[in-house]
């Protein structure tokens, strides 16, 4: 005889899903951002123009 546990019948997406994020917590989305429709439409332009207020006078 075995001291080893009897294997559990397999476990579908859902269940698993939901055990590991029991132990680890929801750490990742589902989907990336370029996966995604973007918040603004010109998303872009709002990091662009903080990038150009971030350069120095000299570098003008």
């Amino acid at each position: 005889m075995s001291d080893q546990p009897a294997p559990t019948p397999a476990e579908t997406p859902e269940q698993r899903k939901r055990r590991l994020a029991a132990v680890f917590g929801d750490v990742l989305p589902d989907t990336t951002s370029d996966e995604r429709d973007p918040e603004t439409p010109d998303a872009g332009s709002a990091s662009e123009a903080w990038l150009k207020a971030q350069v120095p006078p000299h570098h003008g």
